[in-house]
């Protein structure tokens, strides 16, 4: 293999290997190498620490070494050598830069491939300017190879237009026309939830919002024989399965799917075979997303909650990690990722540009800003924010 990638010792979990190696694939072919060989190692500081002393008699702990294999007289040889990145090091410094880690980890790679090129930053200033151009070219490059042809979509829950309706009992506002409204300001589509205590949203509210929306409805619902035969006789454009207690203010986690896979997939095909596809609503964990894809889900919707309810940066960096590997995982075993939950104006981009989801489902945050300025500025605003991550 032209590329050949490790980890060593104890690193994150959330650093995807087989991610990092096609990014350094990638590099190969924009840096002329395509034939080139190249070993990548992954390491904690210590480890680093060890090796920067060992071979550059500095006894501390760096981002990236490199060491070439080229020889001066066999400069065309495959062999390029190898390059050592301190996984510590990079989430230390892709927190300080308030950039994604994996963002980091690919301008590590750059930076190590150059000096295997041949390249020096220290050998003087002239070179270090020279490097740092082709660094920045060769990031601009990759991200346009990265990018998604389509910018990830919002769509907007409603949910909390029936609250406010249903806390005076009266008809107003009406969820119904709230819907027609974020349509009209970008939204792709309209989630609802329609909970077994009908809280907030209604079976007549479901019924009119079958037959007015206009872009795609998207039904929450508890995995429960009454709901789901309502969802058979409604047959919204997607169903999304979320737990669902009567206690509860709002969903609070993600769907326990390995505990309940038999359940799951039984709802799974009915729904299916009426032609309603099915996201599971699930926190970014390794085995729930593993047990979506066993049990035929077509969707993900990664549970965002914990990310924005962190109360430190180094917190919710480890959420953003956790999120950052399960969109990865789910979108390699075949399923199309979602994510919503506590999404807001603050905290929005870094998951939307995450390059695997595909739509954001937000609502609170949205409605509370409308209450300020208007529902379809308030729409339009965050359709800015969403697009402009990427």
């Amino acid at each position: 293999m032209p590329v050949r990638i490790r980890a060593q010792g104890r690193i994150s979990p959330a650093i995807d290997l087989e991610k990092l190696r096609r990014v350094a694939l990638r590099l190969l072919q924009l840096t002329g190498q395509r034939e080139g060989e190249l070993s990548i190692l992954l390491v904690n500081d210590q480890e680093m620490q060890d090796l920067n002393r060992r071979y550059r008699q500095r006894d501390q702990a760096t981002n990236v070494l490199s060491f070439p294999m080229r020889e001066a007289d066999a400069p065309d040889s495959g062999l390029l050598g190898d390059i050592v990145i301190s996984a510590d090091t990079a989430r230390r410094e892709a927190r300080e830069l308030k950039v994604p880690l994996g963002q980091r980890l690919s301008w590590l790679l750059i930076h190590g491939l150059l000096h295997l090129l041949g390249l020096d930053h220290e050998r003087s200033p002239a070179e270090a300017i020279r490097m740092a151009d082709q660094e920045r070219g060769l990031q601009q490059r990759l991200q346009q190879l990265e990018r998604r042809p389509n910018m990830p979509s919002l769509a907007i829950n409603i949910d909390h237009v029936a609250t406010l309706r249903q806390a005076r009992g009266g008809s107003e506002p009406d969820p119904v026309l709230a819907a027609g409204i974020c349509e009209l300001a970008g939204a792709c589509g309209i989630v609802v939830h329609l909970r077994e205590d009908r809280r907030h949203i209604q079976d007549r509210d479901l019924r009119l919002l079958r037959e007015t929306v206009k872009t795609k409805l998207n039904l929450e619902m508890a995995a429960t024989p009454e709901i789901v035969a309502i969802a058979l006789g409604i047959k919204p454009e997607m169903a999304t399965l979320v737990p669902e207690k009567r206690q509860e203010l709002t969903t609070e986690g993600g769907l326990n799917v390995s505990g309940q896979k038999k359940r799951l997939a039984e709802v799974i095909r009915q729904l299916g075979e009426a032609g309603i596809p099915v996201s599971l609503f699930v926190d970014p964990d390794p085995r729930q997303i593993a047990a979506a894809a066993a049990i035929g889900a077509t969707f993900v919707e990664l549970h965002t909650g914990r990310y924005c309810d962190a109360a430190s940066e180094a917190e919710r960096e480890r959420e953003f990690e956790l999120l950052a590997s399960g969109a990865a995982q789910a979108y390699g075993l075949g399923l199309k990722v979602n994510a919503g939950h506590g999404l807001n104006y603050q905290n929005v981009q870094p998951v939307a540009a995450l390059e695997e989801i595909g739509e954001l489902s937000i609502g609170h945050a949205v409605m509370a800003r409308a209450i300020l300025v208007g529902l379809d500025q308030a729409v339009r605003e965050m359709l800015t924010l969403v697009n402009g991550a990427r």
